[in-house]
């Protein structure tokens, strides 16, 4: 069947839908990974967008639950070619019956390429995929995506157990966490207990804890007003650790500011450079917003720096006991080059407990 990408400018691009049939609309955003479709589908940071994936052929290696991150909360999926007969060890299912399941809509053979630069020169745009053209652009213009974390954190507490020997008990605040998050922790033996991002600072602090992470997310981080209350009443209690939108956060908590980026750093080849060591990693990113780090002057150290535009990759907060990092060391698919966070993560908890 035809669908239509329609952009908030009256720009139409016609393709193949595939996936659900019904209508959607959603920001429009573009991820450059050459691997880890499954990663990016199930990715929670993605709720409210359309997705563009650059590379040109999706859907090889088909649907393998296992590598799930999370819940797949976009609005609709864009690529250059599917692959309708998927060969892997590994698959359980095609990348069309899945996206069918999710009821989410998709559309292929359209530019990718030309819409990217589109993006990259116009900035983030608003749009829909369409079964017809619509007269009225309207419904474009006035989206916005709004409320994509309560969408996204869990509604009740888990707690997942360390593996091998446990050394720390961690609380990990979900905001629309990436699993592999928890999968590290418990690798480095903690025991983490998942909490909800409503919940207040006594449940989060209640014992045992050792540490607090913050996790990954979507949406605009000011629009978390209660969360960030919250984060002003934990800093400085208890060692704390944030990713992504957690970095986001607790830079407003500490008094900072965000902007929204023109349009993101999405993919798998984002380099980051260490500002104390020198040293420039390959990381993995999904984020829409930064942290101005001049903002934070006189009460956060800027740590890392992206080697591209300059915009802030992480803070150290000195006296609180408190890192933050706007790239995902826990990266799957993607470099594991960051990797060693957890374990100054883990050292954090060993010296407020020593």
């Amino acid at each position: 069947m035809k669908k239509y990408l329609v952009l908030a400018d009256g720009s139409v691009y016609e393709g193949e839908g595939f996936g659900s049939e019904k209508e959607t609309v959603g920001e429009l955003v573009f991820t450059t990974g050459m691997c880890g479709y499954i990663e990016t589908l199930t990715d929670p940071s993605y709720a409210g967008q359309i997705v563009i994936q650059t590379f040109p052929l999706i859907g090889n290696y088909g649907i393998i639950p296992e590598d799930f991150e999370g819940e797949s909360l976009l609005k609709g999926y864009v690529v250059r070619e599917y692959c309708e007969t998927p060969s892997n060890f590994r698959c359980e299912e095609t990348l069309n019956a899945y996206l069918k399941e999710k009821d989410i809509p998709a559309i292929a053979g359209v530019d990718t390429r030309a819409l990217t630069r589109r993006i990259r020169n116009h900035g983030v745009i608003n749009a829909g995929l369409f079964n017809t053209v619509p007269e009225d652009l309207s419904i474009l213009k006035n989206y916005a995506v709004t409320g994509v974390v309560n969408a996204a954190t869990c509604r009740h507490i888990e707690t997942f157990p360390a593996e091998g020997e446990e050394k720390r008990h961690v609380t990990l605040i979900d905001c629309g966490l990436k699993k592999n998050i928890v999968r590290e922790l418990c690798r480095h033996g903690c025991t983490v207990k998942v909490v909800p991002s409503t919940s207040s600072a006594e449940e989060i602090l209640k014992e045992p804890v050792d540490g607090i992470m913050i996790s990954n997310g979507p949406g605009d981080p000011g629009e978390n007003t209660a969360l960030i209350q919250t984060l002003r009443q934990i800093v400085g209690k208890k060692p704390v650790f944030g990713i992504c939108l957690g970095h986001q956060l607790m830079a407003l908590a500490m008094g900072g500011t965000t902007y929204k980026m023109k349009f993101g750093h999405r993919g798998v080849n984002q380099p980051v450079k260490d500002l104390e060591t020198g040293r420039t990693y390959i990381t993995s990113q999904n984020h829409g917003y930064a942290v101005d780090a001049d903002s934070l002057r006189g009460i956060g150290t800027e740590a890392f720096v992206n080697a591209n535009d300059g915009t802030c990759e992480g803070m150290r907060y000195p006296g609180y006991d408190c890192l933050t990092v706007q790239f995902h060391p826990e990266a799957c698919s993607g470099p594991k080059d960051c990797g060693f966070l957890f374990d100054t993560f883990m050292k954090m908890m060993e010296e407020k407990h020593a």
